[in-house]
């Protein structure tokens, strides 16, 4: 199920070699005599990080994508859920260009479940919809697909998931928005003095919108995208009515026991991104100057993955077959939905191609107080998932949390007096009654907020890329007031801290730009292709974290990665580090062991300075590099280290710094 305000879904991990290479012997290379072994050092190292893998392992779910024999993708069907739709990718060969031919491909499936199969449509993303006349749950999905895999004909197959909202609402009432001006708020009212997101448009992809005085005057023509005219309650499929119906419910429905009322979730999110301000009225938004476009995916029960893919790519600007084109392309897409499982291609594809239009696609991690790796679409690629706070600045009982997670923005808890989210929503218990207000709990509550706050920096600065934005509001927070152990990305998102890294009127951070700087929280704020890259122990220059690369004595890659911003106000900025290696290489003229420092930005990277076996030290040796032509950009810091195919090389790093002046 997909849901709104809490998205559970989980990205598709493959799991290949981190390194090749041909191994190519160096006759004049000999092992040099009476020395310790690095490589022995690696070995017993790699030995520890894969059995403590295997065990977590074997008490983890594990969301890889399983595939057939050719390396067609089969994606996981769920637990109790039956399916009638699935979404197929096509190879692009002449059998298939027609119906009749790509219906080759699930007629030996269809006959052995005993349905009949129609093909739909195609999707935005490439896929086409095919219906069975009957549902399929569990084994008989997933022969069901594996039989349609085998045909050959197909990339990959997968059902059409449902998503459902995740939120807990409360009665109506007035309050202070904490969430923007409270001590452990966002700090919003100081990026207004910044921008106010002008000339920004936010798609909300929700349950469409109510007409609301403190919100219409930001609100531009959206999109129904859902499919299913019962569920719709419009009388018709898809059209240009983006509408909320309402989606409420009888008890028995929606695999609920009791009934449910109207959720008025999307005019709730589109509230908190941009409700008027200044009007003397209500509440404000986090971009009061900001537009939304309401596109509506989820009516009775939720809504499907197909046409929340196809939702995805319209509201960046992309094509959908049958789908007038989106007059108002989105630079920010908010998700308040989702569902558990893979995050699957058809997810992946979608927000790909938002990203690559220029859209930042913001998403909630989730409301089931679990790791967010196992939710869609918190784990898919190239999101800004987002875990809830409460008032008292540490995380939300029920949020999701874990590595997954990007940063935390405030997602209320309405068991604390005033503790909710207050925004707009509609007062009918089933169809739109009358405008009000009222203070709701999620990860739904919380990812709007960052929407808004991507919508201030694009106003600030309109030529961020989705890969600017994200790293810029990850160096933008601030530690959990109330303290964080589960995983709270980097930390409380903090608007005016964010702003400030764009130029704002905020002086810029005098400290160090590099988030966990000398590895004593082990990989957090760093990625790295390898997992031993974080150590612990004497090797350490202080503390007892540090990162090493290589060591092997053979072909080996090491990469290790942290993204941030410098400001645009400096006047310099600069990066500091200590190194020390250790080598078994005895030349002393060739550099056969390497470590590059590059900094990547803009899609270039640059080569800073490089190091080899020819630098070897007893100890740790300070380097320092200047950074002063990253001013106004993100930056991914990076260092590569770049092993032969004999004789080990030990690159250890410390106590890593970017300061500006």
């Amino acid at each position: 199920m997909f849901t709104l305000g809490y998205h559970l879904i989980h990205h598709v991990t493959t799991l290949t070699p981190l390194h090749t290479g041909h191994t190519c012997a160096r006759s004049e290379k000999e092992a040099p005599m009476g020395r310790s072994s690095i490589r022995r050092h690696r070995i017993v190292a790699l030995s520890l990080a894969a059995a403590v893998g295997t065990l977590a392992f074997a008490s983890s779910p594990v969301f890889a994508t399983p595939e057939d024999g050719d390396g067609t993708a089969v994606h996981d069907v769920a637990a109790g859920e039956a399916y009638t739709k699935f979404i197929v990718e096509f190879k692009e060969t002449t059998a298939n260009a027609t119906p009749n031919g790509r219906a080759n491909a699930w007629g030996k499936a269809a006959r052995s479940q005993g349905v009949k199969v129609q093909e739909l449509r195609t999707l935005a993303t490439g896929g086409t919809l095919i219906e069975a006349d009957r549902a399929l749950s569990g084994q008989a999905a997933e022969d069901f697909m594996a039989e349609i895999a085998a045909s050959g004909s197909v990339d990959y197959v997968e059902p059409d998931a449902r998503m459902t909202v995740a939120l807990t609402p409360n009665d109506p009432r007035y309050g202070e928005q904490w969430d923007f001006t409270g001590t452990n708020g966002m700090r919003v009212p100081g990026a207004w003095d910044v921008a106010t997101g002008t000339g920004v448009t936010v798609a909300v992809i929700d349950t469409g919108i109510t007409a609301h005085p403190d919100l219409d005057a930001n609100v531009m023509p959206g999109y129904d995208f859902v499919s299913d005219a019962t569920a719709a309650r419009d009388g018709n499929g898809r059209d240009a009515n983006a509408q909320d119906q309402g989606d409420w419910y009888a008890a028995g429905e929606c695999g609920q026991a009791t009934a449910g009322n109207s959720s008025w979730h999307g005019t709730h999110v589109a509230g908190t991104v941009a409700a008027v301000t200044g009007n003397a009225t209500g509440v404000a938004g986090v971009a009061p100057n900001a537009k939304v476009v309401p596109v509506r995916v989820l009516a009775k029960c939720g809504g499907s993955l197909s046409d929340i893919a196809d939702a995805i790519i319209w509201s960046a600007g992309g094509a959908v077959p049958g789908i007038p084109a989106n007059a108002n392309p989105a630079t920010v897409i908010n998700m308040s939905l989702g569902g558990s499982g893979a995050c699957g291609s058809t997810y992946q594809a979608a927000i790909n191609s938002a990203v690559s239009r220029g859209a930042t696609v913001v998403v909630a991690a989730g409301n089931s107080n679990q790791d967010a790796s196992g939710f869609r679409p918190a784990n898919c690629s190239s999101v800004v998932s987002v875990a809830a706070s409460n008032p008292s600045g540490s995380l939300s009982y029920y949020s999701n949390f874990g590595s997954t997670v990007d940063l935390t923005a405030p997602g209320g808890d309405v068991r604390v007096a005033g503790g909710g989210i207050l925004s707009t929503i509609n007062t009918g218990t089933s169809t739109p009654g009358s405008a009000g207000y009222a203070s709701y709990q999620g990860t739904s509550m919380a990812a709007p907020h960052v929407a808004g706050l991507a919508a201030l920096m694009k106003s600030k600065s309109s030529t961020l890329t989705p890969a600017q934005v994200e790293s810029t509001l990850k160096q933008g927070t601030r530690a959990m007031p109330g303290g964080c152990t589960t995983g709270c990305g980097t930390g409380l998102s903090d608007a005016t801290k964010t702003m400030g890294l764009l130029g704002g009127a905020t002086p810029p951070p005098s400290g160090n730009l590099l988030l966990n700087p000398g590895f004593e929280s082990g990989a957090a704020s760093w990625t790295s292709d390898h997992a031993d890259t974080f150590e612990t122990g004497t090797n350490a220059r202080t503390g007892s974290g540090f990162a090493g690369l290589n060591g092997w004595g053979q072909t080996t890659s090491y990469m290790l990665d942290q993204a941030f911003a410098v400001p645009s106000t400096v006047a310099t900025a600069s990066l500091s580090f200590y190194l020390k290696v250790q080598s078994d290489e005895t030349t002393s003229s060739a550099a056969y062991d390497t470590l590059k420092v590059q900094a990547v930005s803009n899609g270039v990277t640059t080569t800073l300075a490089t190091y080899s076996n020819l630098n070897e030290s007893a100890g740790y040796l300070q380097k320092q590099l200047d950074l002063s032509a990253y001013k106004g950009k993100s930056v991914t810091l990076r260092f590569l280290g770049v092993e032969d195919s004999s004789l080990g090389t030990y690159f250890y790093l410390d106590d890593t710094a970017v300061t500006t002046s």
